[in-house]
């Protein structure tokens, strides 16, 4: 295949020549063009060209997309793009519904089911899922457990009196002050303890359905008018159910969740069906439990009663005497889909498993083999990092998959950071040799070795350890020009000898998943690795367990998540207050308490940070500036420019959220959502702003020359220097270069962010803040998405939040991540119910010595040849 003059994004005219049925991998550092080439030119152009094959109506739509900017592609093949999703999965996603085998099985048992007697006539597949309305429990809609308030949920400290606001789920602020008038008005005393109050009337404020009306005096400060109104009682139950289940602010919704208990139906049992449904087997089993189990334990229920291996086998006859050549050709296909995901390492999972709970890894590799097993011949598959979020372990059966696929005559296109997997390529495309308008350069096109040969390649340095000087750090790629304190760059760069732990955070008794009456011991002061193979529990301990513990001992499940662009206030409202919660997510409580049985050393924590890879924002309107709060003091500047005042115009006419100033064809996103028919939707450019959000009267203000949409078409690279004596906006663009996303457009929609990428911005914002000191920070695999070169910036400031006196505790895969770390704690020694106990914990070098962990052997070749002390 043959590429020339690719100038999508920052690709500088980049002519290469890349080998069909060969497996190439793409690198460089984040940013530098390497998606661009693969999946912005290369796939793009492949998808192009199918979409020319389709009836005209269809491509009339389809146009509007646009092609890649490219001169040239000869010898390209039809394409299948693999890439990750962004979003973050509803509790109603599972492993069945990622992978489809849950539409399979509902389908089997539709077929071939065994009914009870008498049942006239056969249940359709959805009357078996308990997503659709003929399929869900009518108790529970499906979701297998109800939530419910009692006394002790809605008034934790009875000794308070309600004007103490002993009735803690009542709202704050106007609101709970109105339904204390209004209780007082009924004629309650809300003075007295709650304990004290009659238990009649403590039922009739918490449970009753009733409203009544009344005229309610309010007191209020002297001078104020007291005009009395009439007042509607609601209880407190329903004001946290209609809260809970009607509120569009995920804010509230969190707050009224900490008064609800969850508990198992008492309908269904869990199991989230009709009894109708619940009611027919197969080969003895309810679907239920057919999904419940294992899939390597389902495929072996297949095998036995469907007898698959037999190419005459029938499945046996239903209770009815129905036996359909349709059943068999489910339950094989069935059977060949569960064997592609036990191929990679995932039979431990079961169908029911919610998608919520999966590591990234694990849902990574579902959604890999969902996809691969379409038996295509003669195509480019364009695979975005597909061993992200995997234990070296658990990268060896994908390389496998990856291999199979070459063999059968196809072309692999991957885009990739873990070095092992690059050795591994028939080929290299190395872009670089920075980001942004630092990169765009096809720096070597070739057979691995070659790559030996590139001096001013990043990769060179970690793909071939030992055998190069590191280069400079102060010309780090991914970070121009941004300078700060050297960080050791290439896996030859000396190591710190690990720093002993201040104190101890001990768990005992955690359950939850395949964790099992575990005792943990977390060290404070240091910087600790969890490590493991997927499923194995890495996640389960550190972003639940963990996380919730702290949160509910400190009291933060109450905080808001950070604003967004898509809560952005308007003209003349307020903006988000810096210092009223955390920049990352706080620890949702989810009232089930959070699995450990006792927690000590909590004393020593006083706040609570977690950075995961949640994105950021749902739609294109969220984007890197709002997110961080930069494009508050952006917005500012503007309005005080002399045109701005004599216009009249305030900060908020310089939001894309505001009607005033935003473009109103596209309603401030810069794109339009284009329906594709029988394709998956897209966005194309505004045709009215082609993208640059706002109207042309707001476009016509200027600071420093360039208009709002300018500036969010900076890379913070860029915006750095153009504020440079901006202090609001100086640091919080510093923060950014110094975690390697320089290369990032402050208009970057949130949805085309990386878990990675979105996960450094948190980060980016929590060290914008001044507070430091006794502060857990726990991140989940912050390295997925990064460059070697990028890895070493992001360690080198989480390394600075321990000298500063705090604690990160991280998942991770990435052993030169886990060689430097303090304290590395061991889960294993496999997944699911082989998983669940720590198998190590130490230093790293004791660590890397243990019989018997999958991690062991990894970590030692990350390792100095000196052993480091085992201290």
């Amino acid at each position: 295949m043959r590429v020339r003059g690719a100038r999508e994004h920052n690709l500088r005219g980049v002519d290469t020549e890349i080998p069909r049925d060969a497996l190439t991998v793409f690198t460089g550092v984040s940013g530098s063009g390497k998606s661009s080439l693969a999946f912005g030119t290369l796939y793009a152009e492949a998808q192009r060209r199918y979409f020319e094959s389709v009836a005209p109506y269809a491509r009339r739509l389809i146009q509007q997309v646009g092609a890649p900017k490219v001169t040239e592609i000869t010898g390209l093949p039809p394409a299948v793009a693999l890439q990750q999703r962004r979003g973050t999965p509803g509790s109603r996603s599972s492993v069945g519904t990622v992978t489809t085998l849950s539409n399979l099985l509902r389908m089997l048992f539709s077929r071939a089911g065994s009914y009870p007697e008498g049942t006239a006539e056969r249940l359709d597949s959805d009357a078996f899922s308990p997503n659709t309305v003929t399929g869900a429990c009518p108790e529970c809609h499906g979701l297998g457990r109800v939530h419910r308030v009692t006394e002790s949920s809605l008034v934790p400290d009875p000794s308070l009196s309600i004007r103490d606001h002993a009735v803690a789920a009542w709202p704050g602020a106007w609101q709970g002050k109105n339904l204390r008038d209004v209780v007082q008005a009924l004629g309650y005393d809300i003075d007295r303890p709650w304990r004290e109050l009659p238990q009649a009337d403590r039922d009739f404020i918490l449970f009753s359905d009733e409203r009544p009306v009344v005229t309610v005096d309010p007191v209020r400060e002297a001078g104020r008018i007291q005009r009395p109104y009439q007042g509607t009682f609601m209880s407190a139950e329903r004001y946290v159910m209609r809260a809970f289940s009607e509120s569009k602010s995920p804010a509230t919704r969190r707050r009224v969740a900490r008064y609800l208990e969850s508990a198992e139906c008492p309908v269904c049992g869990g199991r989230r069906l009709r009894p109708e449904a619940l009611a027919v087997t197969f080969a003895g089993y309810d679907i239920a439990a057919l999904t419940a189990m294992p899939l390597n334990a389902l495929a072996d229920v297949l095998r036995a009663t469907a007898r698959l291996t037999d190419p005459d086998a029938t499945v046996p006859a239903s209770d009815s005497g129905e036996t359909t050549e349709a059943a068999v050709a489910i339950a094989r296909d069935l059977g060949a889909r569960i064997d592609v995901l036990t191929g990679l390492g995932l039979g431990y999972l079961s169908m029911d498993r919610t998608a919520p709970t999966l590591s990234p890894g694990e849902l990574q590799r579902l959604r890999l083999a969902t996809q691969l097993r379409s038996g295509l011949f003669g195509v480019v598959y364009v695979l975005d990092e597909p061993s992200a979020g995997l234990h070296p372990a658990d990268t060896e059966p994908l390389l496998g998959v990856l291999e199979k696929l070459r063999a059968e005559g196809n072309t692999l296109f991957v885009v990739e950071h873990d070095m092992d997997v690059v050795r591994r390529a028939d080929w290299v495309v190395d872009v670089g040799p920075g980001a942004g308008r630092y990169g765009g350069r096809v720096l070597y096109s070739g057979p691995v070795p070659g790559l030996a040969a590139v001096a001013e390649s990043a990769t060179r340095p970690y793909l071939f350890p030992g055998q190069f000087p590191s280069s400079s750090p102060s010309s780090s790629p991914s970070s121009e020009g941004a300078g700060g304190p050297a960080v050791p760059r290439g896996p030859g760069a000396a190591a710190r000898p690990p720093r002993a732990p201040g104190a101890w955070l001990r768990l005992r008794g955690v359950t939850r998943h395949n964790l099992r009456d575990l005792d943990v011991d977390v060290p404070l002061g240091v910087l600790t690795a969890v490590t493991g193979v997927s499923g194995s529990g890495k996640s389960t301990l550190v972003g639940q367990v963990l996380a919730e513990a702290v949160a509910a001992h400190l009291g933060t499940g109450q905080e808001a998540p950070p604003a967004d662009a898509e809560h952005e206030p308007g003209e003349g409202e307020s903006g988000p207050v810096a210092e009223a919660v955390p920049a990352a997510e706080a620890a949702e409580d989810t009232g089930t308490g959070s699995g450990a049985r006792a927690v000590e050393g909590l004393d020593a924590v006083h706040r609570l940070v977690r950075v995961d890879q949640r994105p950021i924002g749902r739609t294109p309107r969220s984007n890197l500036a709002t997110y961080t709060g930069l494009f508050d003091t952006v917005r500012s500047l503007f309005a005080a420019t002399d045109e701005a005042r004599r216009r009249g115009y305030a900060p908020g006419r310089f939001s894309f959220n505001v009607a005033s100033g935003r473009c109103e064809t596209c309603q401030g996103e810069g794109f339009v959502a284009v329906e594709l028919l029988f394709l998956p939707g897209t966005y194309a450019p505004c045709p009215t702003c082609h993208g640059a959000r706002y109207n042309p009267e707001t476009l016509e203000v200027a600071y420093r020359d360039r208009s709002i949409a300018d500036v969010l078409a900076l890379s913070v690279d860029q915006a750095a220097a153009f504020f440079a004596d901006v202090p609001a906006a100086a640091r919080a663009l510093r923060t950014l270069q110094d975690v390697g996303l320089g290369y990032l457009h402050l208009g970057r929609p949130a949805t085309e962010l990386s878990g990675g990428e979105a996960q450094r911005i948190k980060l980016a914002s929590e060290l914008q803040r001044a507070r430091r000191g006794h502060t857990l920070y726990l991140l989940d695999e912050p390295t997925t998405g990064l460059h070697p070169a990028d890895t070493d910036l992001l360690m080198r400031q989480l390394h600075g939040l321990v000298d500063a006196g705090n604690t990160v505790v991280l998942v991770e895969h990435d052993m030169a991540v886990v060689a430097s770390a303090d304290w590395v704690l061991d889960l294993g020694p496999g997944a699911g119910d082989e998983g669940g106990r720590v198998v190590a914990a130490g230093p790293p070098a004791r660590v890397a010595r243990t019989p018997g962990s999958r991690t062991a052997p990894y970590l030692a070749r990350r390792l100095p040849e000196a052993p480091r002390g085992d201290a």
